[in-house]
């Protein structure tokens, strides 16, 4: 059963003044999809539009990771909704990695906390930097650009720039493996090795290069160090 357009809701039970008046812990995950959206389609509301593609991509969870393309596949998502969904969301992973000075990076779980959001969606090969400063506060968490896990030779220079541009002097990598793929590749620990060699030189250290094996994070250094216990 569709639910009504927006417009002949009474006002107070509109997402959006509901959120104005109740915050936003107060909507559901359809609701806060339909503010995202905007609009609807012709002859359904947003509120329509955002169940049919929470239900699409299996709820909150497919969604956040979907990308505009596959957006652009449900009825009534345009180019600009499609882009409004996929920036809220991505925002709301970013949370907590790239902005919060409180969190601390001392040990292999708390750069698997960090890195795992990062990391999600295909194994791609995508790198995550985690970034701290000298009493290992979070300086930020991010996705390396032009980065791939098993390139060669290996992105040193992209991962240094990054952590250099936070003002970073504690450095932790993360990549992702396919299901299958259970073990971290000796490629793994040579760009660990060329990351932590020219860091050094650059007065940052390297505390980990973990890999995420399946569901297990195993470390890609070769010498005991951090470790991924």
């Amino acid at each position: 059963m569709r639910t009504p357009m927006l417009a002949d809701l009474d006002p107070d039970q509109r997402p959006r003044e509901r959120m104005l008046r109740l915050g936003a812990d107060a909507l559901s995950d359809v609701e806060l999809v339909a503010l995202l959206l905007g609009s609807g389609r012709r002859g359904s509301s947003a509120l329509d539009t955002a169940r049919d593609l929470l239900l699409a991509h299996g709820g909150l969870t497919g969604l956040a990771h979907a990308d505009p393309p596959a957006l652009l596949r449900s009825p009534g998502v345009g180019p600009a909704k499609a882009t409004r969904v996929v920036a809220g969301l991505a925002l709301a992973r970013r949370f907590g990695t790239s902005t919060d000075r409180r969190a601390t990076v001392r040990t292999p779980a708390d750069v698997a906390r960090l890195a795992a959001p990062l990391l999600t969606g295909p194994a791609d090969g995508r790198v995550v930097a985690v970034v701290g400063d000298r009493a290992a506060r979070l300086l930020g968490a991010v996705v390396v650009p032009a980065a791939s896990a098993h390139a060669a030779p290996p992105a040193v220079r992209e991962v240094l720039a990054e952590t250099l541009r936070r003002g970073g002097v504690t450095l932790a990598l993360a990549h992702r493996h396919e299901q299958d793929d259970p073990q971290p590749h000796p490629v793994d620990a040579r760009t660990a090795e060329a990351v932590a060699d020219a860091a050094a030189h650059c007065g940052v250290r390297l505390l980990d290069s973990l890999v995420l094996c399946g569901e297990a994070w195993t470390s890609a250094l070769p010498a005991p160090g951090v470790g991924a216990g």
